[in-house]
């Protein structure tokens, strides 16, 4: 089936001829829906923080803080920003020279509220020698988009969301880039008063972000009295996956096999070459103007000083599991801990010797860990936490996306659809042991729950495979822990005029 050529690019990519059959095995046979035993909810698989403990997190992780332990922020930076422009192109192409939609005649009437806007109306001059009120005057609105959207203009339709113009400041106005900036200063800077913040971005747009950093960060250290530390990663080309055709064979472009980014998932890869103990993982769209950073940065500290917490017993009963025979109570209390803590449960635990009893103990606890913060539902329930069956039998709780849900079975949605909160991507990973090695988080995987689509290339169909999501099957082993936190926290800009919403005003 794979022709010689296709092995040359196998190797250049870094594939193996065993990883495409599984792949195409994948095609051929599906995925399997997750078993749902029901949406996760406050007492049951989500944690609510009672007031008095909030206090008592946030000194837990400022007292991590002063440790020597290396903290970094994980920001996934690779997406454009065209679908976030999407009835502007739609405009731009269509038939009509006057807005007509909502979100057109949104976008024009409110245009001066954008931070954009100095920079595009310098740009309109530029190219048609009018401001942006002399060409809506004079009906050119498809003036104004091309400038905003096109290359010859400002090109934010091809850009990167990180390096767009998001909030106005008196003083400035801020990219996404430079908001995660701020907010690792303010709750992720260690005793050095360092920031480490690695960005995915792609491969086309590296430079833009490097060049971006190297004007930024001169001021921002100054302002902010804080050393940054920036790195970069792209998504491997040996994550790509093949794409096929209605017969899942291999679909071919001029007779070469045609390659399709694994999706998020792929991120798992650049998140294990990091070395650091503790990893923030934040959209790069989610950000807020200081003056609506409060909620945000506390719930970050609260989330990690949880962290932090149920990693300190994990450690400690690990180092008791190593050291021999456990008594009865001993393992009843690290069996609790598992329970009631980390939301794990085994159905069978009593059937269990106490010999075996202790080397489960030790295999659920020495595991990577992560504290997702969980808002409310304010719209359709979907994808979010449940508390799912494991293939080992055991029962956790996992964010499962819609698609890993069996929704022509009416049990099964039923349990969707009493999803009372959603995953806004808000993380906090421990991602090193009892022994201070970092796990190898490839391992921790469950190939399983990859999503199979239907795109096309050139006008003809074809099927993509996506790899586990990072925050779904990616990280389906590790000990997983919810928190409500609260629906300020999460601000992201899916469309253009998201950004005139209050919060990024």
């Amino acid at each position: 089936m794979l022709s010689a050529s296709d092995i040359l690019l196998l190797q250049k990519k870094g594939i193996s001829p065993e990883k495409i059959e599984e792949q195409l095995h994948a095609f051929a046979t599906g995925f399997p829906f997750q078993e749902i035993i029901s949406a996760a909810e406050p007492g049951n698989g989500i944690t609510l923080i009672v007031n008095e403990n909030i206090q008592r997190y946030l000194i837990e992780w400022d007292n991590f803080l002063k440790t020597d332990a290396t903290i970094l922020k994980f920001v996934p930076a690779s997406g454009a920003a065209s679908r976030m422009f999407k009835d502007l192109f739609e405009f731009l192409e269509g038939s009509l020279d006057e807005p007509a939609k909502p979100a057109e005649k949104k976008f024009f009437d409110q245009i001066n509220q954008f931070a954009f806007v100095d920079e595009l109306d310098k740009v309109c001059k530029t190219n048609t020698g009018k401001n942006i009120p002399e060409l809506i005057r004079e009906k050119q609105y498809k003036a104004v988009v091309g400038n905003l959207l096109l290359k010859s203009g400002l090109n934010y339709g091809a850009l990167p969301k990180g390096l767009l113009l998001f909030h106005s400041y008196p003083a400035e106005k801020r990219t996404p880039v430079q908001e995660h900036l701020v907010e690792g200063a303010m709750y992720a800077a260690n005793i050095n008063k360092e920031v480490n913040i690695h960005f995915t971005v792609s491969n086309e747009h590296r430079s833009l972000f490097e060049k971006h950093l190297k004007d930024t960060i001169p001021a921002y250290e100054q302002k902010l009295q804080t050393k940054f530390s920036i790195n970069f990663s792209e998504q491997k080309p040996s994550t790509d996956t093949v794409a096929v055709n209605d017969s899942n064979e291999p679909f071919r472009e001029n007779g070469e096999l045609v390659f399709r980014p694994g999706g998020h998932g792929a991120l798992i890869e650049n998140l294990n070459d990091l070395d650091a103990d503790i990893i923030f993982i934040k959209n790069i769209d989610n950000v807020v103007p200081d003056s609506m950073k409060n909620p945000t940065i506390i719930y970050k500290k609260v989330i990690a000083g949880l962290l932090v917490k149920l990693q300190k017993q994990s450690f400690g009963y690990l180092r008791e599991l190593e050291k021999g025979q456990l008594s009865d109570e001993k393992l009843g209390e690290i069996s609790f801990f598992c329970e009631k803590e980390l939301n794990n449960f085994h159905p069978s635990i009593d059937k269990l010797s106490r010999a075996e009893l202790q080397q489960y103990l030790h295999t659920k606890l020495n595991r990577p860990m992560r504290v997702c913060g969980m808002v409310k539902n304010t719209g359709e329930p979907g994808g979010g936490p449940f508390l799912t069956v494991n293939r080992d039998g055991t029962i956790s709780t996992q964010i499962l996306e819609s698609s890993q849900i069996d929704l022509s079975n009416p049990v099964e949605k039923e349990k969707m659809m009493r999803s009372t909160h959603f995953n806004p991507v808000d993380l906090v990973c421990g991602v090193k042991n009892y022994r201070g090695e970092k796990f190898d988080l490839l391992k921790y995987v469950d190939k399983n729950t990859g999503f199979i689509s239907s795109k096309s290339k050139n006008g003809k169909a074809l099927k993509a495979l996506e790899l586990p999501g990072l925050w779904n099957g990616a990280m389906s082993d590790w000990n997983t822990v919810f928190v409500e936190v609260p629906i300020e926290t999460f601000n992201p800009v899916k469309t253009v005029n998201d950004l005139l919403r209050p919060e990024h005003q």
